[in-house]
This record gives C-alpha cells, structure tokens and sequence, in this order.
C-alpha cells in the first residue's frame, strides 16, 4: 500500500464529505500522492418516480442528468478553490449512476491506492444513504478504504 501514488476522495458536498477530502489532502501532501475528487450524480433516466410527472413538469430526465451535472461541476471548481487545495496534485471527476458503484469504478480504473469517505453525508434520509454507500464501498474496494468520523455529527 505504501507509499500512496493516488488518492480517490468522493465527495456529496456535504461538510462531513469535506472533512473527508481534508484529511485527503493531508495523506497526499505527505506521500506526494495526487488526489481525485469524485462526485457521482444520480442517473435519472428511467427513474419511475419521474416518468409520471415529465409531462407535467415539461423537463425531462435527460435534462435534469445535464442540470446536475453542469452543477456538479460548478460545485467542484468551488471546492477545489474553497478548500485550498494547493500544494497537492488534483484532478476532479464525475460520474453518473449509483454512488458506491461508481466510486469503486473509479477506484479501480483509476488504481488508486487509497479511497478516504466519510461515514456521513447529508442529513436525514440522505444521511442514511450516504452512510450505506461508505459501507458498500469499504465491502467492495479491492484497495484500502479509509472512512472518516465526524464525531460532532453525532453529538459525541
């Protein structure tokens, strides 16, 4: 494992997925490691709940999937600038489709050495999914998964 060549930290924009990706940038500024940023957006085509209120909506679900993405994007030249990440080699991707899928994708095609996630995302339900998706990754990466605590989340 040692030394770390590249670094894969998904993010969801929340400030534990933050959190995540700074101690991201610690693990590579010391191993002189790249780091990769991930988002994955949802893939909406064919999403029942969507499919009966397109008409009436007048979007459809490829336009959302170009929304998010565009948005995505923005948010990620955002955090890059936001969190300093200076110093450090960064590269940011998206990707389309289920999260723990796609971060485990990537990880491989990518050969990263380590993949840092934390075991929070958003709250409420999408805190709850978040949390799945960390535990779906450290089940199925082929490389080491660090998962990261944000103990204040938790009143602890």
């Amino acid at each position: 494992m040692l030394p770390l060549k590249r670094i894969l930290c998904p993010t969801d924009f929340s400030d534990f997925s933050y959190d995540a990706i700074e101690k991201g940038v610690e693990l590579a500024k010391h191993f002189g490691a790249e780091l990769c940023v991930l988002y994955v957006t949802p893939a909406l085509e064919n999403t029942p709940a969507l499919t009966p209120f397109q008409d009436f909506v007048g979007v459809d679900s490829g336009q959302l999937e170009t929304a998010a993405w565009n948005h995505a994007e923005r948010k990620l030249v955002e955090l890059i600038k936001r969190h300093h990440l200076s110093g450090v080699r960064v590269r940011s991707l998206i990707r389309r489709g289920l999260p723990a899928e796609e971060i485990v994708s990537v990880a491989d095609e990518e050969k990263s050495d380590l993949i840092v996630i934390a075991t929070h995302g958003l709250t409420g339900w999408r805190h709850q999914v978040f949390g799945s998706v960390a535990e779906e990754v450290l089940r199925r990466s082929r490389c080491p998964v660090l998962v990261t605590r944000v103990l204040e989340a938790q009143g602890e």
